[in-house]
């Protein structure tokens, strides 16, 4: 090895280190795919509700309350689970790849990523909140797509900088959404889960294909 190259390869490893020490690049993008896989589970789920209780309502041609507080509480019940199942299943690829790359899972670093997801997503939250409490549920759908992107592109100031387009996307099919309220679970469905499917593989290709780092 030239000198030179050894000058190179000492820059290369610096830099490495300092990615290493300020942003956290332990996110595996089977996360993404684990979540897209569970979002579209969950989308298939909350189209069955509401068919069936459609179909209800149109064979009947009355309003039901008790009918549609049911199918109010199964779908923010299927919510819940998969996000649970999203985060379970994150948090399970994102150990993995950190463990087999000799990373810490928890620094300095992961709290920053974790601060700054989690602002606006508590702030969507609360907001989702409000529109429920005030029968506004159309709005839900487009408001969680715009929130949730919100939070991805203040997060990747701190992990992997494509975190940033994933979440430009989330916020314009959001947007897009608000002009097409009823059909906020086709928008749901595109933004939780196909998006992180394809962006999920992408980044295994890049980062984790070839075992990568960097």
């Amino acid at each position: 090895m030239t000198e030179d190259q050894q000058h190179l390869q000492t820059l290369t490893d610096i830099k490495r280190i300092m990615e290493r020490s300020s942003r956290f690049i332990s996110l595996s993008g089977l996360s993404g795919v684990s979540a897209g896989l569970c979002a579209l589970v969950g989308a298939w789920l909350a189209r069955v509700w509401l068919v069936a209780y459609y179909e209800r309502w149109d064979s009947t041609g009355v309003y039901n309350d008790a009918d549609y507080a049911d199918l109010k509480v199964k779908l923010i019940v299927t919510a819940l689970v998969v996000m649970a199942a999203a985060i379970t299943g994150g948090l399970f690829f994102t150990w993995r790849r950190a463990r087999r790359n000799n990373l810490p899972i928890w620094d300095v670093t992961t709290r920053k990523v974790l601060i700054n997801l989690c602002i606006p997503l508590a702030a969507g939250g609360a907001f989702a909140a409000g529109l429920l409490y005030n029968h506004m549920e159309a709005v839900v759908a487009p408001t969680c797509l715009v929130f949730y992107g919100l939070a991805l592109v203040n997060a990747s100031k701190y992990t992997l900088p494509e975190l940033r387009y994933l979440g430009v996307l989330e916020v314009l099919l959001g947007i897009g959404n608000l002009f097409l309220l009823r059909k906020g679970l086709y928008f749901w469905a595109v933004g939780f889960g196909v998006l992180h499917i394809i962006y999920g593989i992408a980044m295994w290709l890049k980062y984790e294909r070839k075992g990568s780092i960097q």
